[in-house]
């Protein structure tokens, strides 16, 4: 996901009058990146990041319904104030079509932001998460 707004934030600079203060090299840390990254696990399940504050379970389903079959979209809200966060889930019937559905709507624009698509990953067991951050292990 990092990859991608590096990428994008790359391309953004690329075509505006200041693109000359920055080193050609970005483009090749981004393609270096890339190939470092493991291959994503195909679900039928997709994450999709960078939602509009206002976009609702419905417009992500009709944004998403035009690639396959969309058993169920859901955009995470706060639990506390009923906001979204900026993120949510798409459920397809079949792994071919949630596959179409990434190539379809992979940065692109929905609700005026560009929105990203990736297959989900699946949620560790209970009580074995894994730790988080450098000093994850670290007790102070």
């Amino acid at each position: 996901m990092a990859l991608r707004r590096i990428a994008l934030a790359a391309r953004s600079l690329c075509t505006s009058t200041v693109s000359s203060q920055f080193p050609a090299s970005l483009a090749a840390a981004a393609a270096e990146a890339a190939k470092n990254k493991p291959a994503p696990i195909p679900s039928d399940t997709l994450f999709v990041s960078g939602l509009n504050k206002r976009t609702s379970n419905e417009k992500l389903r009709e944004a998403f319904s035009q690639f396959g079959n969309v058993v169920h979209a859901r955009v995470v809200t706060d639990r506390n104030n009923g906001y979204s966060k900026g993120f949510g889930f798409v459920k397809y019937a079949t792994v071919e079509e949630a596959g179409k559905g990434i190539e379809g709507m992979d940065a692109k624009f929905l609700d005026g932001w560009v929105i990203f698509a990736e297959y989900a990953r699946p949620r560790p067991p209970p009580g074995q998460t894994p730790p988080q951050g450098i000093d994850a292990t670290r007790r102070w």
